[in-house]
């Protein structure tokens, strides 16, 4: 009750501070229209075709709802185990074992060429887009333009909005169907640009990539956990119980680089009743401890998990500690019903 009390007080606070801080409307229209201009010079510079510059830019639009979640996101509010049992639920897991069982072939399919687990893919498409019921239906165009024009990480996401363009410039992606996360995210599998750019595949060999096709958003997931270095049938995480005072060096709550990671064996010691728990030796692990600095109240040693090198893999698509821990908390929950 007192955290939660704490926490509402928190995001109040927060909110109050960004509504006091905000411009008038009409200052940020003002100033939007200004920084389009200068983007569609960028963009032709970049390569990007005036046709097309004019066609997708022209009409974007500020949208203070995108600033607005992009300051106050879950994973930086929720407690670890809200966060998860939100996400992993009996529900969700229903969802996901009716779409493999319509979809076994291609999903299977996937499985055997790209060497990545379907109750993975089924897990993040269940945490991404609940199975393709939550799509997102911002403009995302305007939802990168937006946060482009925001100071916060300006640079990110003008060259997401760039290599869109691109894109959709060579044809390969349709603007027409543009419509996802306020992040700028699309399709089944929430894939940001560079992501598709990178990793995206025309599966079903029609000319054009589809990431909200089964088809098309499996493979192009699979393959880009393929590339990245994804290994097959082994663990993401062990949770377990540390030791009052093991050295705080080792407890990483940042998702931003896991720190000081050794092989299990030398964590041990710091672990209560390790021996009860199924442990490799030989994996290199870090510990996590995904609460502490973040939310208000939290204890030092609790919730605390080794994490290995697949987790870093899931980082590597969201960097949050807790959505790799869902993901790979979902993916298990698959792996003892399919």
């Amino acid at each position: 009750m007192i955290f939660k009390k704490m926490l509402k007080n928190l995001i109040s606070i927060n909110l109050l501070v960004f509504l006091i801080i905000l411009p008038s409307s009409s200052t940020i229209d003002e100033d939007f229209n200004l920084w389009i201009n200068d983007f569609k010079k960028e963009a032709i510079e970049y390569g990007i075709s005036k046709k097309t510059v004019d066609d997708v830019i022209s009409n974007a639009k500020f949208l203070p709802n995108v600033i607005k979640y992009d300051r106050y996101q879950p994973e930086f509010y929720e407690d670890t185990f809200t966060y998860i049992k939100k996400r992993t639920n009996k529900k969700k897991l229903k969802k996901g074992i009716s779409l493999y069982k319509k979809e076994k072939k291609i999903i299977d399919k996937v499985e055997k060429k790209f060497l990545v687990e379907k109750e993975l893919l089924l897990a993040l498409m269940g945490i991404e887009t609940n199975f393709g019921n939550y799509l997102g239906k911002m403009d995302i165009i305007s939802s990168l333009a937006t946060l482009s024009f925001d100071q916060r990480r300006s640079q990110f996401f003008t060259k997401e909005l760039l290599i869109l363009l691109n894109l959709i410039d060579k044809g390969i992606i349709k603007k027409d169907i543009l419509y996802g996360s306020w992040a700028g995210a699309f399709g089944n599998f929430q894939f940001m640009p560079r992501t598709i750019k990178d990793y995206a595949i025309d599966y079903d060999n029609d000319q054009i990539i589809e990431l909200k096709s089964i088809d098309d958003s499996f493979a192009s997931a699979a393959n880009y956990l393929n590339k990245i270095g994804w290994k097959k049938n082994t663990p993401c995480y062990t949770k377990i119980k540390l030791k009052e005072g093991t050295p705080k060096k080792y407890l990483n709550s940042s998702a931003r680089k896991i720190k000081n990671k050794k092989k299990v064996k030398f964590f041990k010691k710091y672990i209560e009743n390790s021996d009860t728990l199924i442990l490799n030796d030989d994996l290199l692990a870090g510990i996590i401890t995904p609460d502490k600095d973040i939310i208000p109240g939290s204890k030092t040693y609790t919730p605390a998990y080794l994490v290995y090198e697949n987790y870093e893999k899931i980082l590597s698509w969201n960097r949050s500690l807790r959505f790799a821990l869902a993901v790979c908390t979902l993916k298990d929950n698959f792996k003892n019903e399919i």
